[in-house]
């Protein structure tokens, strides 16, 4: 139980939104262009229209897509570091409902510690303790006593996916992740904000943006329809109080051959201030 319980753990705090092999093929959008009905012009407006000069309209399709990513570009959260205590509630495919806290702490590029919080009848324990850098994986399994040391190439081993270390740390932080900018191809526009669909070299993401350009939506379809992995990742309830707008609500749905539904509702959170944490391997710990 507990051995799969840190697998769970690191999905539910940053993973498993990229994780899990999907059973759904990768799906062609479609633009649907609407035909106006033609009415009879009694001002002369057709005639005024036909003197201007001609549309571009890939110069307009152009702005738009410009305009979008400029916002997004703005609301792309820099930091130094970061701490924050989460509660997570995930569903796995046996229909089971689990909740875990996590307690996160980020230095940029460096390190994400994280401590996993369960419930062992009314107590709280410290189950977990977890240690990512660019480089390795360190898993403290307090129940058992053991030491899990691994390269970095484990969370690809574990999620099947090419993800590297800021991977992880832009689905905590609430960055979009596996979206190609010089590769968009197709964007939509609403009224409560835009849609752009990018082809990258593991996925397609069709990203939806609210109308201040902060995350609405990601769909995430894998890049090979051979393999049609996907993903959805839902942001919501944003504070935009802080100095760019971030998610305190996070859903990230997986299908494999069962679907998996998680959670993610941070209750707590700071930019940029000292961190105060350790990760120490006790002498009593057994290594693999």
């Amino acid at each position: 139980m507990y051995k799969s319980l840190v697998i769970v753990g690191l999905v539910a705090v940053g993973l498993g939104g990229l994780g899990m092999a999907g059973c759904r093929s990768t799906k062609k959008i479609r633009k649907v262009i609407a035909t106006t009905v033609p009415h009879k012009d009694t001002t002369g407006q057709a005639a005024r229209v036909a003197a201007l000069p001609p549309r571009d309209a890939h110069a307009d399709s152009m702005a738009v897509i410009g305009e979008a990513v400029a916002g997004l570009n703005r609301n792309h959260i820099d930091f130094q570091t970061f701490s924050a205590h989460m509660h997570v509630h995930f569903q796995t495919g046996d229909g089971k409902n689990n909740e875990v806290n996590a307690l996160v702490h980020i230095e940029k590029d460096k390190r994400i510690w994280v401590a996993i919080f369960g419930s062992v009848g009314p107590v709280t324990i410290e189950a977990f303790r977890v240690l990512i850098t660019p480089d390795s994986v360190k898993i403290l399994d307090k129940m058992k006593k053991i030491a899990r040391l691994r390269s970095v190439s484990y969370l690809q081993e574990q999620i099947g996916l090419p993800v590297d270390f800021r991977t992880v740390q832009d689905i905590l932080i609430g960055n979009p992740v596996y979206f190609d900018t010089s590769r968009i191809l197709y964007y939509r526009t609403e009224t409560k904000g835009v849609s752009l669909y990018s082809l990258g070299t593991v996925f397609s993401n069709f990203l939806t943006l609210n109308a201040d350009y902060t995350l609405n939506h990601s769909k995430l379809d894998d890049a090979d329809p051979m393999r049609a992995r996907t993903c959805d990742m839902t942001y919501s309830d944003f504070d935009l109080s802080a100095a760019v707008p971030f998610s305190l609500y996070r859903k990230i749905s997986v299908t494999e051959k069962a679907k998996v539904d998680i959670e993610m509702n941070i209750r707590q959170y700071k930019f940029n201030e000292p961190l105060s944490d350790n990760f120490t391997i006790p002498k009593n710990y057994k290594r693999r």
